[in-house]
């Protein structure tokens, strides 16, 4: 039995905008509206908005509120005060990762999670059984809320201009609640693509509306398309290729959100401990192949004839001009400078590997 796909709020509006819509973590979801890299480029340069109504939301209340949420999260939130935001993961006992996440301290006993797509309701389930001895309430509360996220150097300006919201008190990974149209909303100063931004979570009605008003005033639809280009261009991680159940954060180097040292320490703490001591046998590096030829995930690395990784997110890059990938490479081979090769199809490609921040973000610190 197939399962069933969902949509968003605003899936009526992408059909009758002309995206091309395909199935992504479990929804009907538009890829591209007239093409990515147009899209790409508007939020480089000015301003686009995204439909991710897909993500997934989780409250959790109640006087262990703190203490649960930083055991099962791998950053410190008591390195945050009410209306900051904070970026980790949630591990296995083994250090893989059940998921990336952020992290919304709206006070001492209320933390809201945004989760991804594809692993709601894998997280939901893992946070429930992790919470069985913790006094606290577990809400998912993904059915409440559509989101848009509104990236790009003219995000500020077109909050105030389309909606008459004033976003100039938040930095970076922020976050405010606020009434609009007299319902309470959610504005962070976050998102997904390297760019300043903001991403409004609301009733769906509110968010359909707000789709529209963006639409009148000329800003750019984007699809998840280019959220990847993206993304994968400032060197930010994907659950499924990046990061998975096998692949820890320690492994995908991503362990300056790891905080080993924290107070009452967080599930997968020891072995990541243990992994940072010792070193992975894989970890994640950046390539940059020479030529335009483009690696795509699963894609095989090989230092001479042999096979010692795969890539992970590959593309011609939209901004840079160049081809670039992420890939999982032994160890052994993964110093900054090294030379490797990518098979792709029948011809192998040289790679020198590099930085896997391809692009500087445009955060508003």
């Amino acid at each position: 039995m197939t399962e069933e796909i969902k949509v968003t709020c605003l899936h009526d509006r992408h059909v009758a905008q002309g995206a091309l819509m395909s199935p992504f973590a479990g929804y009907d979801m538009p890829i591209q509206y007239v093409d990515i890299t147009t899209e790409h480029n508007a939020v480089r340069q000015k301003v686009g908005v995204f439909d991710v109504s897909h993500m997934g939301e989780v409250e959790i209340t109640g006087p262990d509120a703190a203490k649960f949420t930083n055991y099962i999260f791998t950053n410190d939130i008591n390195a945050i005060k009410a209306g900051q935001i904070l970026y980790g993961m949630m591990l296995y006992p083994d250090g893989g990762t059940v998921d990336d996440l952020l992290v919304y301290r709206v006070d001492d006993n209320d933390y809201f999670l945004v989760i991804n797509a594809a692993n709601i309701d894998k997280d939901v389930a893992w946070i429930m059984e992790q919470a069985k001895d913790f006094d606290v309430k577990v809400d998912h509360q993904s059915e409440l809320y559509g989101q848009i996220a509104v990236q790009g150097p003219e995000a500020e300006n077109t909050m105030g201009k389309v909606f008459g919201i004033d976003t100039t008190d938040l930095t970076f990974y922020t976050f405010k609640k606020l009434e609009y149209d007299g319902k309470t909303i959610i504005v962070s100063r976050t998102g997904y693509t390297g760019e300043d931004g903001f991403e409004v979570y609301a009733d769906p009605a509110i968010i359909c509306k707000m789709w529209d008003l963006l639409m009148e005033a000329g800003v750019q639809a984007c699809g998840l398309g280019c959220r990847d280009t993206l993304r994968f261009e400032a060197g930010l991680p994907l659950y499924g290729d990046e990061l998975t159940a096998e692949i820890s954060p320690i492994a995908a180097t991503f362990g300056m959100f790891v905080k080993l040292d924290k107070d009452g320490g967080f599930i997968g703490r020891d072995a990541c401990a243990q992994q940072k001591a010792e070193g992975t046998p894989k970890k994640l590096v950046g390539l940059e192949l020479e030529g335009k030829a483009i690696p795509r995930h699963g894609y095989d690395v090989l230092d001479g004839d042999k096979v010692v990784g795969y890539i992970t997110t590959g593309y011609h890059s939209i901004t840079l001009d160049k081809s670039v990938a992420f890939a999982l490479v032994d160890r052994a081979v993964g110093a900054l400078g090294n030379t490797l090769n990518v098979q792709i199809r029948k011809k192998v490609f040289p790679a020198t590997v590099v930085k896997k921040r391809f692009y500087t973000p445009n955060y508003k610190k």
